[in-house]
């Protein structure tokens, strides 16, 4: 059996961040992991320990307790939300992850190997083939073919895929103009979002034009890196951002704006992800400065007031990455709260991770179920008609959730409705 001690190579846990842990134990009532186990080693704490454990050589990177803390961790960032002591988690876990993979690596199959580099590095990378395959998905949907997925096992997958639109949102280089334009805006596209929410862009440039942004959607840009990171690639994650820095620095745009919250963490954090690179370190910097949620450009802008009105009990599902990485919390309820009708009803634990996390909902299957029934149970108790939420990920697994629990409740955009309501 092959030992591997410690960390090595780039990308290390830094010892200057898990050991600024003074182990208060605040992050724990905050862990959707903890919440559902009540175990130490399933808690930010307990996580922190295991890695400070690996890089002193007292347990094996590859041991079978350490790799599925690292999996079974949503890197939801809550934690570093009320951390005293600052703790980076998020780096930990992915730079963690990143040793597990490139440690395990030569031990693959050749399956294995394959589908990791065909939704890496294929259909991540090459957008236009993440479309083909979108366009099969719909042409499966559209026949009922999708019926078949159970008897391949695949019936939990089939029941998290988007309803895939008839027509995608491509970023071509478009461009749009304000009446009286305050500013130029670069319009992420995203990947999930080009094939499954093209709505929820074409919502989003309406809104941005409302508000006196001209708004561009540069054809150069691409994924912005976080399903790689998060899965353990963090050279691919590299890869993406340099795409999207050179994409924002020619488009002459004043502000990033992204509508995935998971995206838009990661966009944010490109300075970190190049922190110590002699060439790309101030450029990230330069770069991740100027990314913006559409809630917080929308919240900073003269909108005026919403014509229509929608009358409906109205809930806020916040997206991890949102509220906890981006600490984005008054800005969308904010605008909830300016649509005339609108009713907007609390849930408890509004900030608790739905389990979908990017992949994690396919990765971690059994922890993503309890978690989305919790979230599911939160929504139930508000009576709401509408839940409102800020990811396409916890856009899709509540949606299947409720649907799961028999629950009548429409799941949008916040810039969906916002756009409704301006009419």
């Amino acid at each position: 059996m092959t030992v591997h001690p410690g960390f090595t190579g780039e990308d290390q846990p830094k010892a200057s961040i898990f050991n600024q842990c003074i182990r208060c134990g605040f992050c724990l009532p905050t862990c959707p992991t903890y919440l559902e186990t009540m175990t130490e080693t399933s808690g930010p704490r307990g996580r922190i320990g295991l890695v400070k454990a690996v890089a002193e050589e007292r347990i094996d990177l590859l041991s079978p307790g350490f790799v599925e803390q690292m999996s079974q961790c949503l890197d939801c960032r809550a934690c570093e939300a009320v951390c005293p002591s600052g703790v980076r988690y998020g780096q930990l876990v992915e730079t963690a992850r990143t040793q597990i993979q490139r440690a395990r690596a030569g031990s693959e199959t050749g399956m294995q190997r394959a589908v990791r580099g065909f939704v890496l590095r294929t259909l991540f990378a090459h957008l236009d083939v993440m479309r083909a395959a979108a366009a099969v998905l719909r042409f499966a949907q559209q026949t009922g073919l999708t019926a078949l997925a159970g008897v391949a096992g695949m019936g939990r997958q089939a029941k998290l895929a988007p309803k895939i639109p008839g027509a995608f949102f491509v970023p071509r280089g478009q461009r749009v103009e304000a009446k009286r334009p305050a500013g130029l805006a670069f319009l992420h596209a995203g990947c999930i979002m080009q094939v499954a929410f093209a709505r929820v862009h074409e919502a989003t440039m309406r809104m941005l034009v409302r508000s006196g942004l001209s708004t561009i959607v540069p054809s150069d840009q691409g994924c912005c890196g976080a399903i790689a990171i998060h899965a353990g690639d963090m050279a691919l994650g590299r890869e993406f951002a340099k795409r999207n820095i050179v994409a924002f620095e020619r488009s002459g745009a004043d502000v990033y704006v992204v509508n995935a919250a998971g995206c838009g963490s990661a966009l944010k954090e490109y300075a970190e992800l190049f922190d110590g690179d002699a060439e790309w370190a101030q450029r990230a910097a330069a770069f991740s400065s100027r990314v913006r949620d559409v809630t917080e450009v929308l919240d900073a802008m003269p909108l005026g007031e919403p014509s229509r009105p929608i009358d409906a009990r109205v809930t806020y599902q916040e997206p991890c990455h949102l509220v906890h990485a981006q600490r984005v919390s008054a800005a969308p309820r904010r605008l909830l709260q300016s649509i005339p009708g609108l009713r907007l009803i609390e849930m408890n634990e509004s900030a608790v991770c739905c389990g979908s996390a990017g992949v994690y909902n396919l990765t971690q299957p059994e922890m993503a179920s309890r978690l989305q029934r919790r979230k599911v149970e939160n929504v139930t108790r508000t009576g709401a008609t509408i839940v409102a939420t800020a990811n396409p990920g916890c856009a899709m697994q509540v949606a299947a959730g409720l649907h799961d629990a028999g629950y009548d409740a429409r799941v949008a955009h916040i810039v969906e409705l916002l756009d409704e309501a301006y009419g």
